[in-house]
């Protein structure tokens, strides 16, 4: 139906998350219809941000320096760790403006229906941090979900032996919603009104 290179790229467009075919077909035909060097912008910036953006070593956010900007920002927070799932999240929070502590992003939750265990997330970085740079709080800003409570549980039991306060962002969000989709009143909320994590499997 089409030629073999508009065919291609249709699919390509299909593989992203919410794109179906008559996107995808709008999509690909915008870029054979744009100008050559829009078509190579965007090329550019798809090889630029795979070969520059990188997890930070130290929060696992992404970034295209090392550490990022919020873990070299000295006027932060220091000993304040908030806890998410994905770095989304991270932008979420800091669009509210009123956070000013540090991140730990999980890259993903436990799920071991999806075959995700503790293993295949950061909590072993996690555990070395708040030993290694004095951390007073850490805040589980895991997703109101299943995987997102199984998470922020398995997190505080292994911050049990350590001297450190370990809080939950409030229920105000939504069940089965995500952190990056409920609005700024609602995360804002949620975060100032945090409260000490009961370990109920104690």
């Amino acid at each position: 139906m089409y030629a073999e290179s508009i065919g291609r790229l249709i699919e390509e467009f299909k593989s992203f998350p919410g794109i179906g075919r008559k996107t995808a077909e709008r999509m690909a035909f915008h870029i054979l219809v744009s100008k050559k060097d829009a078509a190579t912008k965007l090329a550019n910036a798809i090889i630029d941000i795979k070969e520059k953006v990188h997890p930070c070593t130290q929060c696992f956010h992404i970034t295209d320096t090392d550490p990022c900007a919020i873990c070299s920002n000295e006027d932060r927070d220091a000993h304040l760790l908030c806890v998410v799932e994905q770095p989304k999240d991270v932008l979420a929070i800091e669009r509210m403006g009123l956070y000013q502590g540090k991140y730990h992003v999980l890259l993903g939750a436990i799920s071991l229906l999806d075959g995700v265990s503790e293993r295949d997330l950061t909590i072993s970085a996690l555990l070395n941090r708040v030993k290694a740079e004095g951390i007073t709080e850490v805040i589980l800003a895991t997703g109101p979900s299943m995987e997102g409570d199984t998470t922020a549980l398995t997190i505080s039991q292994r911050l049990e032996a350590m001297d450190v306060k370990v809080s939950r962002i409030a229920r105000g969000l939504p069940t089965g919603s995500s952190i990056e989709t409920v609005s700024k009143a609602i995360l804002a909320d949620a975060l100032e009104t945090r409260r000490p994590f009961k370990n109920q499997g104690a």
